[in-house]
């Protein structure tokens, strides 16, 4: 089983010198760490939670064509990207002293999302040169029992208006994909 999920994201962005300067604020207010190509190979610039520790990144470059995504038409491409909050005060703190602060466009201000996971928090926003949609989300490791108990209420809600799941959401939805033998291993 994988212990790992992405290795890094990177975006082609329109204005490389105002996202460098966006995201190295709002990667520093999150207490990221950067670096960047020196432009071997392409230029690009990177953001870690960990450095140097093997992990996911994100990474921005320069685009050569394109224009601002805007998120609410759901073009083809990538959706937003969710960033780990330490906890549910980080999510409302980033909300009020960054966002807020500093005029991000924010699309879901901090709300808990029950049907998620138990305890599950975020606010979403956009970068506002790039329209890249983004989400801070605290999934807390062991979420109270009211937490808990908030999410299978909003699971009993949800399966009223799905019959096709039957007795069980987990036998609904988890997927047996195919392996590297015909078997699903």
């Amino acid at each position: 089983m994988r212990w790992r999920g992405v290795h890094h994201v990177e975006f082609s962005v329109l204005d490389y010198e105002a996202s460098v300067a966006f995201y190295d604020e709002m990667f520093g207010w999150l207490g990221y760490k950067s670096f960047w190509t020196l432009d071997l190979g392409y230029r690009s610039t990177y953001y870690m939670a960990r450095f140097p520790l093997p992990h996911s990144y994100v990474g921005i470059q320069p685009a050569k064509s394109g224009e601002k995504l805007d998120h609410a038409a759901r073009s083809t491409g990538i959706h937003h990207v969710a960033l780990w909050a330490r906890s549910r005060g980080e999510v409302s703190a980033f909300y009020r002293d960054f966002l807020l602060a500093k005029n991000i466009p924010v699309t879901d201000p901090p709300a808990e999302y029950p049907i998620y996971a138990p305890g599950y928090v975020a606010v979403f926003f956009d970068d506002p040169i790039n329209g890249i949609h983004w989400e801070l989300a605290h999934t807390p490791k062991i979420p109270s029992p009211a937490a808990y108990l908030r999410w299978k209420r909003a699971l009993d809600a949800a399966a009223k208006n799905h019959p096709e799941w039957g007795t069980s959401f987990v036998a609904a939805a988890m997927r047996t994909l195919p392996g590297r033998d015909a078997k699903g291993r």
